[in-house]
């Protein structure tokens, strides 16, 4: 009897990864021309929080939009950092928009990544959710490929997705 082959959906940040790309943003951000004058920085907020600060909105969102490309290019995915609304919030004579890192499995994700799969993936392939990850079991490894395929091609789920432990 051959034994089953599986692997876990986990939602994982690189935090050096992150921490890079947010002094490659500040390095840029000081000395860009655009940027001189108008006091925008982006700090950490403590652990996992990063606040961004200029004195216009449209300022701010030029700085959300530096960190997410240094972001990119380190190979950070955007679903991991979550700015609420995108909406910089007036704080006496600057705006400030708060960012969060978003890591592990909410409950409401893995109930979806399990129903997408039971429903669109292949028929034997097997899922259990433990803590804030989602174990895919099949005695089939090309069904576990299919699996890989259908989440990373999924958009409904918000959250930066990894394939690990695979057996």
């Amino acid at each position: 009897m051959a034994s089953d082959s599986s692997f876990d959906i986990v939602s994982k940040l690189d935090r050096q990864e992150v921490d890079n790309a947010l002094n490659q943003a500040a390095k840029e951000i000081s000395q860009r021309y655009d940027f001189r004058g108008v006091g925008a920085s982006i700090t950490w907020s403590g652990d996992d929080a990063i606040v961004m600060v200029a004195n216009s909105a449209e300022r701010v969102l030029a700085v959300l939009d530096v960190f997410q490309t240094k972001l990119v290019k380190r190979g950070v995915s955007l679903k991991a950092i979550d700015t609420g609304d995108d909406e910089p919030k007036p704080s006496g004579k600057e705006y400030r928009l708060a960012a969060s890192l978003k890591e592990g499995l909410s409950q409401e994700n893995a109930k979806k990544i399990t129903k997408l799969i039971r429903d669109e993936g292949p028929k034997g392939v097997k899922t259990q959710i433990t803590g804030d990850e989602v174990r895919a079991s099949s005695k089939s490894r090309d069904d576990l490929q299919e699996v890989i395929a259908l989440l990373k091609g999924a958009d409904d789920i918000d959250a930066a997705l990894q394939f690990v432990n695979y057996r």
